[in-house]
């Protein structure tokens, strides 16, 4: 790795650690989504450091141009300046939580220093990181993952589908209810215009 390459790792891991540390700590859901377009950012670099463009390209363009938008569109829906009140959990509660996540780091950090020795070797090679490769690697020994997740996702849509048109169904039936609510309020009122108005003319 030349000296820029290690610059630039360096300064996308401080990003990267420093984005995914501010979106978990972000009070404000709008400063969170701001703090995850950095790490996503860092991210990108991190795989251009890898000399796997391919992914940078994806990174940038699903997560930073899509996922991220979604969650301002979402944010600004719901107020960019909401808080959730959560409950404290106790001492207990975050010390359990640190150490899962210390032993979850540590277990990547032992399985990233394992492969260090294989990145430089595989680096080098021509096709490392280009469509044909990854596209020759995803439909090859990793057919079976990439279907599951395929399958998976696909009902996670069908799901979201079918419990937006249940929602919706009940969203139709209650607006008819109002509107023949509303209906029946006119109805009523105009019999008692009509009847105020006869009982008027009688009385002259």
């Amino acid at each position: 790795m030349g000296t820029a390459n290690f610059v630039l790792f360096g300064i996308c891991a401080f990003f990267a650690l420093f984005g995914a540390v501010a979106t978990v700590a972000a009070k404000r859901p709008l400063r969170g989504a701001v703090a995850l377009l950095a790490n996503i950012i860092a991210l990108a670099g991190l795989y251009l450091t890898l000399s796997a463009h391919l992914l940078a390209v994806i990174q940038l363009l699903v997560y930073a141009g899509a996922v991220v938008v979604l969650f301002v569109f979402v944010i600004m829906l719901i107020g960019p300046a909401s808080e959730v009140e959560g409950k404290s959990e106790g001492l207990a509660g975050r010390a359990l939580s640190i150490a899962i996540m210390t032993m979850v780091t540590g277990t990547i950090a032992f399985a990233v220093s394992d492969a260090v020795g294989n990145w430089y070797a595989i680096a080098d090679n021509p096709a490392y990181g280009t469509i044909e490769a990854v596209g020759a690697e995803l439909y090859s020994r990793a057919l079976v993952p990439f279907e599951i997740v395929s399958i998976t996702l696909l009902v996670a849509i069908v799901g979201a589908i079918a419990v937006a048109r249940h929602r919706t169904a009940d969203e139709i039936v209650q607006a008819k209810a109002v509107h023949a609510k509303a209906l029946e309020v006119r109805a009523e009122a105009e019999a008692n215009k009509e009847a105020a108005a006869e009982a008027a003319a009688g009385a002259h």
